[in-house]
This record gives structure tokens, sequence and C-alpha cells, in this order.
């Protein structure tokens, strides 16, 4: 059974895996297309730019595509939210393999936005950890990004939640998502801002004396 806590110091992560899906290409070709017509280029006709200039304008898509997807509002964001809540709440009381049980249920995508995305639960941890450690947002304790360390042990994302925690503080995590995943892979930035944002949730409880359940129903949203 998969657990959040490991017995020995998480190794590096491996070379970066490439899953070829069928009808991949089509597809983000379709997302990708409302974006690119407003680079003035129409995907359906054959009389497109030079590759140079079609190049820079599937950078530009791609790259607000993906903050999209990173920066999920209603239902998607509402899922990320219940998702993260609950493995808090899990870390919070010790039942560390509920928690990783609550993250291998994140799915890669949700079309329908019925289940919780990888992407949209690390946006969401990301972006609130940038306003609480930082001391931009003024609803979280003074100065709680310095009391904040991740609990002893070891972990899965342990390494991605030590990088987390350094530029959470300069509210330069959420900027620093393509460097993080390529650095240490989408799986264990999931599982690192999990287990910071719980690290700062937990010191945030014990600052105002307010329970770690208050706070993760309250603050995370």
């Amino acid at each position: 059974m998969a657990d959040m806590r490991r017995r020995s110091p998480e190794p590096p992560p491996g070379p970066p895996q490439i899953q070829l899906t069928p009808g991949l290409s089509e597809q983000t070709m379709r997302e990708l297309a409302p974006l690119l017509a407003e680079e003035g280029i129409d995907v359906d006709n054959t009389g497109v730019p030079d590759p140079d200039t079609l190049q820079a304008a599937l950078n530009r898509a791609v790259e607000r595509h993906n903050m999209t997807r990173f920066t999920p509002v209603g239902q998607a964001r509402d899922l990320a939210v219940a998702t993260l809540r609950q493995v808090i709440e899990a870390l919070a009381g010790g039942d560390t393999t509920q928690a990783a049980a609550i993250l291998a249920e994140v799915q890669p995508e949700s079309p329908g936005n019925t289940a919780a995305t990888v992407a949209a639960c690390i946006g969401v941890a990301l972006g609130l950890l940038d306003g609480w450690l930082s001391g931009a947002d003024p609803h979280a304790p003074d100065d709680l990004g310095r009391h904040v360390h991740l609990p002893a042990g070891h972990w899965r994302g342990e390494r991605a939640a030590t990088d987390i925690l350094v530029l959470a503080r300069k509210a330069r995590a959420f900027s620093s998502l393509g460097t993080l995943i390529a650095r240490q892979g989408g799986e264990h930035v999931l599982y690192g801002s999990a287990l910071t944002l719980t690290a700062a949730t937990q010191t945030c409880a014990a600052r105002t004396d307010t329970t770690v359940r208050d706070i993760a129903r309250t603050a995370v949203r």
C-alpha cells in the first residue's frame, strides 16, 4: 500500500517518461486552436505561416494553455481544494497511507470536471503557498514563512517540497512551475506541494491557536 512516509531518503527523479497516446496531437491542437486563432493562425487553413512564426505562436499558446490548467476556476478549483483539504487533514492526523491514497486518485486530465487534476492541485497549492509564506496574504500570520518547516523524516515528494518551501518564501513557487516539474517530475511536485501546504497549515494553526481542520476549511480555498 502506498504511503506518503518513506523509510529512506527519496531517490533522485529518473529521466522523463514519454508516453504515446493515440490522437494526442489532434486533441492538443483542438485545445490550442482558440489560442492560435488569437495569434491570427487558423489550424484548419492550409495556408500556414512560415515555420518560425508558427513555432513562436505555438510556444505562446502552449504557455497560456498550461497556465490555464494550473489556474483552475469554478468546479475544477473546487475539486482541487476539496482534495487538498482531505490530504491536509489526513497528514495532520498521522494517516499517511490515507493521504497517499487520496493523491493517487488525482487524475492527469478530467475533461468533464468530475475529478481533481494534478495540474489543478499543484497550481492551487503553490498559489496559496506563495501568498502565505511570502507575507503577501494579509490573512496569514506575520512571518509565517520563517516558521514553516517540513516534517521530520522522509516523505514522497520531499525533494520537491524542499524546493517549493524556498521558492514560496519569495513568492516564486507558482512562477517556477516549469522548472519544478522539469527537475522533479509532476508526481513528485504534486506530493511535495501537498506536503508543504500541510506543513504551512499546521504552523498557521499552531500560531493562531486554531485547529488544522479550521484552517484547512477557511484558508484553503
